[in-house]
């Protein structure tokens, strides 16, 4: 069975309202822009404003990184592999993850949008403030985004950087069988960490044709993408 409607590098229409339609579509680039210097004023405050020693910082900064392999896990496996019943929250989950798995190569919407990725990283950061407190809360969020950029730059590479061998041709074999033959399994993208964890990595290949990472197969239907 075909796991995806097309594999060309097509951007189909999610909304009725251009403007909206427009905002769900953002350049690869544009997490760089706006968090790289973020993650480095907030490695100034750590180091300059709390004055955290440098070895403290960076072993904040490490477990922030950690930390967002977890929720990259948690939130590809649990949210954007959820199967609501309602007809608005399948309607839902198609916008927040089912499109990119119909049209796999659409080069526009690989990246979090920046409108939900930023009031995201404010809930992250006052989570972390409540609960490592206000003085290691910079460097961990630091890492914490590094974590989220490294993701979102790898998931565009994987989809469409001529990726062969090395660590970063593994995770785009590891990617591209979760979209191509197993959907339910492989949910981590920067790591395969938890899927080792918690049970959801590939079963061991049983032929030739599972080398391949290429798409093959019959049409899949999207219920649920916009007219």
């Amino acid at each position: 069975m075909k796991l995806y409607v097309s594999n060309k590098n097509e951007s189909p229409r999610m909304f009725e309202n251009d403007f909206v339609d427009a905002c769900s579509r953002w350049h690869w680039t544009s997490p760089l822009w706006v968090y790289v210097p973020f993650v480095a004023f907030l490695m100034y405050l750590s180091l300059v404003n709390f004055e955290v020693s440098i070895i403290v910082t960076a072993a904040l900064f490490v477990a922030g990184m950690f930390a967002w392999t977890f929720a990259e896990y948690v939130f590809h496996r649990f949210l954007f592999h959820y199967h609501p019943k309602s007809a608005w929250g399948k309607r839902l989950i198609w916008i927040l993850h089912g499109v990119h798995h119909d049209y796999p190569s659409d080069a526009w919407r690989l990246v979090m949008p920046l409108p939900i990725s930023l009031p995201l990283a404010v809930v992250f950061y006052t989570l972390f403030y409540l609960v490592i407190g206000e003085s290691h809360t910079p460097a961990f969020m630091a890492g914490f985004v590094t974590g989220y950029l490294i993701y979102d730059i790898g998931h565009y590479a994987v989809h469409h950087f001529p990726i062969k061998g090395g660590i970063w041709g593994y995770l785009r074999e590891h990617h591209m069988r979760h979209h191509f033959k197993s959907p339910h399994q492989g949910y981590g993208v920067s790591s395969p960490l938890w899927d080792y964890v918690f049970g959801t990595m590939f079963k061991a290949r049983s032929s030739e044709n599972d080398k391949s990472s290429a798409p093959h197969s019959s049409r899949r239907t999207a219920d649920h993408r916009a007219e």
